[in-house]
Order: structure tokens, then sequence, then C-alpha cells
């Protein structure tokens, strides 16, 4: 019988490597780019901006006046490096969630085949309790028919 090996089907699938890869860079932007989405950024980046206006408009700081020109240039920074970074997430999400699927489709085969497995042994042990039935069956009826016979022989020799 084979051991049963726990978390078996959370071991990284052999052969299968992510398209950026497992370095430093591909894992720090992923990072980076989950946290683009959170509260947290969200937030901050709304102060940020707030602060930012607010610093120009009140005459405290001359740094970007009116239209925004610098904030603006610093959105379209951070879109043009925050779309790769969310692309390639979604991309390495992508691929493990395909080698979940994979693994959950080994998973229901193996199930699968353990069920069929249990279904032969059941039809296996179902014939032999039919042929031991069947034996006990017989066993009856011959204890039947010699304890007929005693009976006539016991019968036969208290008459004599």
């Amino acid at each position: 019988m084979q051991p049963v090996k726990k978390f078996r089907f959370y071991r990284p699938l052999k052969g299968h490597s992510h398209t950026f890869g497992e370095q430093w860079f591909a894992l720090k932007a992923e990072a980076f780019a989950r946290f683009f989405g959170t509260p947290t950024f969200l937030i901050a980046q709304t102060v940020i901006v707030a602060v930012w206006i607010y610093l120009n408009i009140s005459g405290l700081s001359k740094f970007d006046p009116y239209p925004f020109i610098l904030l603006n240039l610093a959105f379209s920074l951070q879109a043009a490096y925050a779309a790769p970074l969310i692309l390639l997430a979604q991309t390495r999400q992508a691929e493990r969630d395909q080698a979940h699927a994979l693994t959950d489709a080994q998973h229901r085969e193996d199930l699968d085949d353990a069920m069929a497995k249990r279904q032969t042994v059941a039809e296996e042990n179902s014939a032999q309790l039919l042929v031991l039935v069947q034996q006990n069956i017989e066993l009856t009826s011959l204890t039947k028919e010699l304890a007929e016979r005693i009976e006539t022989l016991t019968t036969q020799l208290a008459s004599r």
C-alpha cells in the first residue's frame, strides 16, 4: 500500500515555471501591483494629492501652479509604470490559476481512479459473499439430509 502524501497537491508542479520566473523583480513587482488596489494606497494617494493642491492653491508653495502640470506628469508616470506591473501580476495570477486547475483536475482523476478501485473491490467482495452464501446453503441442506438420515437410522435401530 502506498503511503498517503499529505499536501501533495500544494507542491509546485514539475516542469512548471512562471513566465517571469521567481526572480526578485517579478516578486516585488507583483507585490507592488497588488498594493495599488489596497485602501492604504488609495487613501495615501488622496492625502498626498490634497496636500499638493492645498500647498499650491494656498500660496504656501508655488512649485506647481494651478493647472498642476507636475501633478499630471506624476500621475502619467505612475500610470505608465502601474499598467505593466498590473499586467505582470495578472499574468502570474493566471498561471497560478492554471496550475491550480491542472492540480485540481489531477486530483479529480485520482479520486475517480480510487472510486473505481473501491467499486471493483466491492464487486469482488459481493461475488465472494454470494459464493459463501451458496456454499452455506449447500452445507445446510447436506446437514439437513444427514440429520434426517441419522434420525431414520436411529428409528430403525430403536425398532430392532
